[in-house]
């Protein structure tokens, strides 16, 4: 017998899951959020804190032989493979090249675009309510180039980008150290500081404070196994450590997992993964960081965060729940103490995570094409964090019949 209602239940307590129920909450709709674990303890918690406004242009595949060349050997620190992951994911690469075509790539670009320039205005939302302002820094972040025939590349790139209005410096040596003044000397060829993201130094905190700020307006937060999720007639019906609650709609927001969960109901998404690393650093000599710092040849960021110093590292193509190789992390901290004075490993292991893909490089966000009760939100990739809040209120518009801010359709589970 149910001993909890709500007009919608959530499934995944991520950045993702815990915006869409505030959203929802916020226009009146009583919700349940649930998970397995405590909210934010996944993959919202383990990336580079970055709230990224200037990405806007997705993370395509790439198409110039020497990258591709650089990839398939291995080596590279930015791009890791396993073989028989790749050899699985053949299919799925192929559609992400495919997509990653010029054209097409600016038509992908152009439909995330309302949901990457609303990102910092909707977690500044919750911003004072959730007592998140202390862990949020303006500034944006700094790409670094090792290599003075890159940085004048990314230079070129940067100008191709002034249409959108993003604001941005290029960093020559002596001005880069004058904003990094903890770089060792020669650290790089300069740089280009993009200037309109926020910076987070806890995401994992932050998306807690939000599950907090849904709890204390009166939501229902609980533990369960999605997998238990059943429904019967009109209803959906999901035990909990709390009892048994039924719901009129159910929203899918549990990022790596949520294609297992969907195949219940007869959906088969392309899932992809992208797996990712982080390790923390003591700061040596009181030196860490001012901004966070990509170097973008080999993928990895240092940013500072309440922990310590942390080195989130660039890609691996393996399986979701495949054991940890730790290659990339060794060879970015060899690079990173190049950089930057770094003092002793503060984690007993690195922390590891999935990063959900999808090969048109946008998310699935709208309702379920044979369930009308039933909604997804997943597929993020590489800016989970970024969207999560925008994420949620373009979901909860659709949801509750307000006119959504953008278009819905390029984000349709239909699509596939």
């Amino acid at each position: 017998m149910a001993t909890g209602q709500a007009d919608v239940i959530v499934l995944g307590a991520g950045i993702i899951g815990v915006s869409t129920a505030l959203h929802l909450q916020e226009r009146g709709r009583t919700v349940l959020l649930v998970d397995r674990g405590e909210p934010g303890a996944e993959t919202s918690h383990g990336n580079a804190g970055l709230i990224e406004r200037s990405s806007v242009v997705p993370y395509a595949f790439p198409r110039d032989l020497a990258t591709l060349a650089a990839f398939a050997s291995n080596r590279s620190i930015a791009v890791r493979y396993r073989p028989a992951t790749l050899l699985r994911m053949a299919p799925w690469l192929a559609r992400y090249w495919w997509n990653s075509a010029p054209d097409r790539l600016d038509r992908l670009g152009r439909a995330v675009l309302p949901l990457i320039e609303r990102s910092i205005d909707e977690h500044r939302h919750w911003t004072k309510a959730a007592g998140t302002e202390a862990l949020m820094r303006s500034g944006g972040w700094i790409e670094l180039y090792r290599d003075p025939r890159a940085l004048a590349q990314a230079v070129r790139t940067a100008a191709e980008l002034s249409g959108y209005g993003l604001a941005y410096d290029v960093l020559q040596r002596e001005a880069l150290r004058s904003l990094e003044p903890a770089l060792l000397p020669d650290a790089a060829a300069g740089a280009v500081h993009w200037r309109d993201p926020v910076t987070v130094r806890d995401p994992g905190a932050v998306t807690r404070a939000y599950a907090e700020l849904f709890s204390a307006r009166g939501g229902a937060l609980a533990k369960a196994d999605a997998f238990a999720l059943r429904q019967e007639g009109a209803e959906w019906h999901l035990p909990t450590n709390a009892g048994t609650w039924r719901g009129s709609e159910v929203v899918v927001a549990l990022g790596p997992w949520s294609g297992d969960v969907c195949k219940g109901f007869g959906y088969r998404f392309p899932l992809g993964f992208k797996r990712g690393y982080h390790m923390h650093y003591a700061a040596a000599d009181e030196s860490a960081p001012q901004y966070p710092l990509c170097d973008a040849q080999a993928g990895f960021v240092l940013s500072r965060m309440q922990r310590g110093i942390r080195l989130t590292t660039g890609i691996e193509l393996a399986g979701r729940d495949e054991p940890s190789d730790t290659w990339q992390l060794d060879r970015a901290e060899e690079i990173a103490r190049r950089i930057m004075p770094l003092g002793q490993r503060l984690d007993a292991e690195p922390w590891r995570g999935a990063r959900p893909c999808l090969p048109d490089m946008l998310p699935i966000i709208g309702r379920a094409p044979r369930h009308r009760s039933l909604w997804f939100a997943f597929g993020h990739a590489h800016h989970g964090f970024t969207l999560g809040p925008a994420t949620g209120r373009l979901l909860a518009e659709a949801m509750t019949g307000t006119p959504p801010f953008c278009d819905l359709k390029p984000f349709a589970a239909d699509r596939f």
